[in-house]
């Protein structure tokens, strides 16, 4: 039974296990593949990062009111972020890796940065 490479077609010489022609054809099939999630990927890590950049650009950070609006103007995206915890007294703070957030008012957030009791839930 021939077989042939699975990403050329062509016909396959050598161990009878073998898939592909050569190490060309093996990487263009599995970049093929994993093209969509790559790029879906990419894109959300892009955004992540540059979520984080300007949250970043606001340091020295400690405590820090922003307004909501000027976080806009510097393409700061509101949907995007890493993690999320929630306070016994019910404050939710949205973080960027260790920087986070939380409305404080209609149109403040305050800005601050992840302590180690925020990844202490015992």
């Amino acid at each position: 039974m021939d077989k042939n490479c699975l990403h050329c077609n062509e016909p396959l010489i050598g161990r009878r296990d073998k898939k592909f022609c050569d190490d060309h054809c093996r990487n263009s099939y599995n970049n093929d593949l994993r093209r969509d999630v790559t790029n879906n990927m990419r894109n959300v890590n892009n955004l992540l990062k540059k979520n984080y950049r300007i949250l970043a650009s606001f340091q020295p950070l400690e405590k820090r009111q922003i307004n909501i609006k000027e976080l806009y103007k510097l393409g700061f995206d509101f949907t995007y972020f890493t993690s999320r915890y929630e306070t016994k007294q019910g404050k939710v703070y949205q973080y960027v890796y260790d920087l986070g957030y939380v409305h404080s008012t209609n149109d403040q957030v305050l800005v601050v940065e992840k302590k180690d009791w925020v990844n202490d839930r015992s």
